[in-house]
């Protein structure tokens, strides 16, 4: 298995990044989230995950950030809920540039770190990787629960070993406007 691992974050992918070395699978990784805001909020998640790459000897393949084609992509879904179809068409967009990237660089597998995160819908991440790879030929799309098996406390470890940046919101404005919403409430 030749695998592309679509990264959210450092602290998301490190325990996915683990297990697929400790099982014989040597991945790559491609950073794609124009999702993310403020572009300085990009800039450190892509800082922590390329500097954890290169101390794993992982190739980093980084992709294009242009927060306003997002916008555009999610036009008119800005008020839905997280786990809502914003969420959704994030994943769409971002998994689908995923499985582009892996066809032309023969990689013949796509997964994703979103699927490590408890604030994320397992479901609406396959649909997406699933639709990504639909008309690409030669790429399939991994379906991986990574919260289970021990990954979710293994996550927290390397967190702290490594000293990660842990972004407190998903990335983009609107799940921040949420996240600033609930603070106000507690």
């Amino acid at each position: 298995m030749k695998l592309l691992l679509h990264a959210c974050c450092a602290p998301c992918s490190a325990p996915i990044l683990e297990w697929l070395i400790n099982n014989n699978i040597q991945p790559s990784i491609f950073y794609y989230n124009p999702n993310i805001y403020p572009q300085k909020e990009y800039e450190i998640r892509r800082n922590e995950i390329e500097r954890y790459c290169k101390k794993l000897n992982i190739n980093f393949i980084e992709g294009d950030y242009n927060h306003e084609e997002w916008l555009s992509h999610v036009q008119g879904l800005e008020n839905e809920p997280e786990r809502g179809s914003r969420c959704l068409e994030c994943f769409k967009l971002r998994l689908a540039a995923c499985a582009k990237v892996a066809k032309e660089n023969g990689f013949d597998t796509i997964a994703s770190s979103l699927s490590s995160s408890r604030w994320k819908s397992l479901e609406q991440i396959d649909t997406a990787g699933n639709y990504a790879v639909q008309n690409i030929e030669g790429v399939e799309y991994l379906a991986r629960n990574w919260r289970k098996g021990g990954l979710q406390q293994r996550r927290n470890e390397l967190l702290k070993e490594n000293g990660f940046y842990n972004q407190l919101y998903c990335g983009c404005e609107f799940s921040l406007r949420s996240c600033a919403k609930v603070q106000e409430q507690n």
